[in-house]
């Protein structure tokens, strides 16, 4: 038994005082008769006055009960089955320097970022987890069910906290070992990226065929517009844009797709960015069942019947058989 607010509990400590008030006030305005002689009264007392403070007590416990009832008891020894969606799922995102570029708006990782954070909130039973790569790799997240975690950490993530580079089988083999031992039927990787492969030691074929033998599916987003785009480069006087072809290996992010029954997607605009992640959330649903322990059973209405009751106890005693005359 749990209490949602048990200050009210406190308020029971004042049944004793009312008691002692109840036998004070009633010491004081007993009815007295003056008798020259009462030998001749009969010995013993009617029951009526045996039961004359039982209205009182029934009160007194009709108060205690509805002083349980406002503490809110509630039950959370009971089991309950219940069915929900849910997947494992993480995201790998590209936090190489050249996702600073200006094609997506306010850039491509500001606006991967705003769309993952939608996705995350917009799927409450998931287990996410989050893993970042650059030149190197590493699990930012595990899985878990507690969104505003995994939603803190995305909004603290910056370009430049990892050797620059795209290491994206090394990101996907990281992602991968976050997801190898769920038990989940229902496993999934949203890769971005914004271009090729050009570091790390696992390549992008060898992370397919281990995430193929995991049962794991690879959705990959590739951010970028066709033609040109503007890139942000260090000079001595600081960071500039400059124009340059946008270069992505599109053959390799399908065949990732494919090979894993996945899908592969291009964005090449923060709204197309958004209808891509939109649909994998269409698609990505799981029937799960799981039992769950439920702590919400509300227990009060027990007590305020019972409350109820006392006080209609009370009132017939005090208008009928224990009514006193004037």
């Amino acid at each position: 038994m749990i209490w949602v607010h048990p200050e009210w509990l406190w308020a029971l400590l004042l049944l004793p005082l009312l008691v002692l008030l109840y036998i004070r006030y009633n010491k004081r305005h007993q009815a007295k008769l003056s008798l020259s002689a009462y030998r001749l009264l009969p010995k013993g007392s009617g029951w009526r006055s045996y039961l004359r403070a039982l209205p009182f007590a029934l009160e007194l416990l009709a108060l205690a009960a509805m002083i349980v009832a406002l503490a809110r008891p509630q039950d959370s020894s009971h089991w309950e089955e219940r069915s929900i969606q849910g997947i494992d799922l993480v995201l790998a995102m590209d936090l190489s320097g050249s996702m600073q570029a200006l094609d997506l708006k306010p850039n491509r990782f500001e606006a991967a970022r705003t769309v993952a954070s939608e996705m995350i909130a917009a799927r409450p039973n998931d287990n996410i987890g989050l893993v970042v790569f650059a030149g190197e790799s590493f699990t930012l997240c595990p899985l878990t069910v507690d969104h505003d975690v995994i939603l803190q950490m995305l909004e603290a993530t910056e370009i430049g906290q990892l050797e620059d580079g795209t290491a994206i089988g090394l990101g996907l083999a990281t992602a991968i070992n976050t997801l190898r031992g769920s038990d989940n039927k229902s496993k999934v990787i949203i890769l971005l990226t914004d271009g090729s492969n050009n570091a790390g030691d696992i390549t992008p074929s060898m992370a397919a065929e281990l995430a193929q033998q995991y049962g794991i599916r690879i959705y990959t987003v590739a951010a970028g517009t066709n033609g040109v785009a503007k890139f942000p480069v260090q000079t001595a006087s600081g960071i500039e844009y400059v124009e340059a072809d946008v270069q992505i290996d599109e053959g390799t992010l399908r065949h990732i797709a494919q090979q894993t029954g996945g899908k592969y997607y291009r964005a090449t605009d923060e709204t197309k960015l958004h209808e891509i992640y939109k649909e994998i959330d269409s698609l990505e649903k799981s029937r799960l069942t799981s039992r769950s322990v439920s702590a919400y059973e509300e227990r009060y209405m027990l007590f305020a019947l019972l409350a109820i009751v006392l006080l209609g106890a009370a009132f017939l005693l005090r208008t009928t058989l224990l009514r006193a005359n004037p």
